[in-house]
């Protein structure tokens, strides 16, 4: 889309400020557009909290290096992503260079878009760093409206990764990713579906999806100043202007029409499940409870979907923002929530070192459908924890989630 807009004075109303207990009207508003802010400075600054408030940016600092990403303190001097480095040290003298840790940004990545695939399957994400989300056939499931989803998922992503994001909701995607350029950084905009046009009309050409520099100033040329203008121009004046396919492109947005659906990523590569602990957690016992709370969600996951997986993987992330994963291929694929137990405990055993965690997560990858069958042994005697598994799966369908788990499960925190 076009360059990020401000959110215009009187229109107010559409921001959601943090903890708000009222939201705009969001009845039928299904696409959310999540939007990390800062994201690779805000990644680093995890565990530089002591740059919180200055001028930083993440970049190899050498003559010939670009600046990857700013912070916003550093945005108030014009210093912007893609620029060269020694530019933005001209622009801001005082910047503060951090050199960009390997991995880092997309292990974040994983697990934030892991967070909205809890909420729905309908994840389209453009960057490591912004997806859409059709929440529209999630609503009645989690018992939630599109704001409220909003709310939740900036909460978890801030208290689960330790960075803040931006979101917008509306009807449809284009309106939806403008408002969460207005939202930033930290906030959240809702534009109620009846307010779509009243939303638009007085914003910049500028702000249409697909409008750079010289489309604007083409645009400016025939006095098209607004996207109310946009709107009330007959099509055909503006194919002759621009062309048939920029004309009626423009002119579909301008009038709240865009008709893409979310396409979520053609095949799932890996299912997982994390937790957060509200208190850093050192002791290895309730650790491994905690991780067969998350095997039971995961094996769970894979049977309603008729997937297994061959390599059973945990993260741990320590008080001080450090995050390992370590990870194991079993001899066959499974989908049962003991064997995945088994091995997530045995990884946590063998490989993590000691510390407060305040953070766990397991996840099963290499995924297929099982369409071989299971590998049997003649030498197991152990019991069919399979079939107790898939039992377990049809009691909580009919009877609710609470309806039946291990023992070891039954505890004040159960889900």
């Amino acid at each position: 889309m076009g360059r990020n807009a401000e959110l215009p004075s009187g229109m107010a109303r559409y921001r959601v400020t943090t903890g708000a207990t009222e939201l705009p009207d969001d009845t039928g508003c299904s696409i959310l557009h999540v939007d990390m802010d800062a994201f690779f400075v805000s990644c680093e600054l995890r565990t530089r909290p002591e740059l919180a408030g200055q001028p930083v940016v993440v970049s190899g600092g050498g003559p010939r290096s670009v600046v990857a990403a700013a912070s916003y303190p550093a945005r108030r001097f014009g210093v912007r992503s893609a620029m060269p480095f020694a530019t933005a040290k001209r622009l801001c003298p005082q910047l503060v260079c951090i050199q960009p840790t390997p991995g880092l940004y997309g292990e974040v990545s994983r697990g934030v878009m892991g967070i909205f695939r809890q909420l729905t399957p309908l994840v389209e994400p453009l960057s490591l760093d912004e997806a859409f989300l059709d929440v529209g056939g999630a609503l009645r499931r989690l018992g939630s409206t599109p704001g409220a989803l909003g709310a939740r998922i900036r909460e978890r992503v801030q208290a689960e990764h330790g960075i803040s994001c931006s979101v917008g909701v509306a009807k449809v995607k284009f309106v939806a990713k403008l408002a969460s350029g207005m939202a930033k950084p930290d906030g959240m905009v809702i534009v109620p579906a009846a307010e779509t046009l009243e939303f638009l009309h007085p914003l910049p050409v500028s702000a249409l999806w697909g409008v750079g520099k010289r489309t604007e100033e083409q645009l400016r040329q025939h006095g098209w100043h607004t996207i109310a203008d946009i709107a009330a121009t007959p099509p055909a004046r503006l194919r002759r202007a621009v062309g048939r396919a920029a004309g009626d492109h423009l002119w579909a947005l301008a009038n709240g029409h865009d008709d893409r659906a979310v396409e979520p990523e053609s095949a799932e590569k890996s299912i997982g499940a994390e937790h957060t602990f509200d208190v850093d957690v050192l002791d290895r016992g309730e650790l491994s409870v905690e991780l067969l709370r998350l095997s039971e969600r995961v094996g769970a996951t894979l049977r309603s979907r008729g997937l297994r997986g061959r390599t059973v993987s945990i993260k741990v992330r320590f008080a001080d923002f450090r995050t390992i994963t370590r990870a194991r291929t079993v001899l066959s694929a499974t989908d049962v929530a003991r064997d995945i137990h088994r091995t997530a405990v045995e990884l946590l055993t063998e490989h993590a070192p000691t510390g407060a965690v305040r953070l766990i997560g397991v996840r099963v990858e290499g995924l297929d459908t099982g369409d071989d069958g299971e590998q049997l042994s003649f030498e197991n005697d152990e019991p069919r924890w399979r079939d107790a598994e898939v039992a377990a799966d049809v009691a909580r369908l009919k009877f609710g989630s609470a309806a039946i788990r291990p023992a070891s499960l039954l505890s004040p925190r159960g889900e």
